[in-house]
């Protein structure tokens, strides 16, 4: 089973930018084309969630890949920094 789907004018977020979009009777009607709704493959078409992917696949249904990021060992790296620091700072490296 995919584990995404495509966006489609069923949906509560799909927007029309042309607002040309008409339900009825369980179908989308485009009163710009004249024609039933092609949802994704219309250059019009959005999603106010902003998660329209651009192959036409809705981002709400996409899993995200997670890696896990290891932690970097501190480094003791000195930075030697100008005089006018130094007497704000009160120390002659910083760590």
């Amino acid at each position: 089973m995919r584990e995404f789907k495509y966006c489609s004018p069923d949906c509560s977020f799909f927007r029309c930018g042309k607002k040309a979009l008409k339900t009825g009777k369980g179908t989308m009607w485009c009163t710009y084309t004249n024609d039933y709704c092609v949802g994704y493959k219309c250059n019009y078409a959005s999603c106010i969630r902003n998660k329209l992917l651009n192959d036409g696949i809705c981002g709400l249904t996409v899993k995200r890949k997670s890696e896990d990021l290891e932690i970097p060992e501190e480094l003791d790296v000195q930075v030697k920094v100008r005089s006018k620091i130094m007497k704000k700072l009160g120390e002659k490296e910083i760590f």
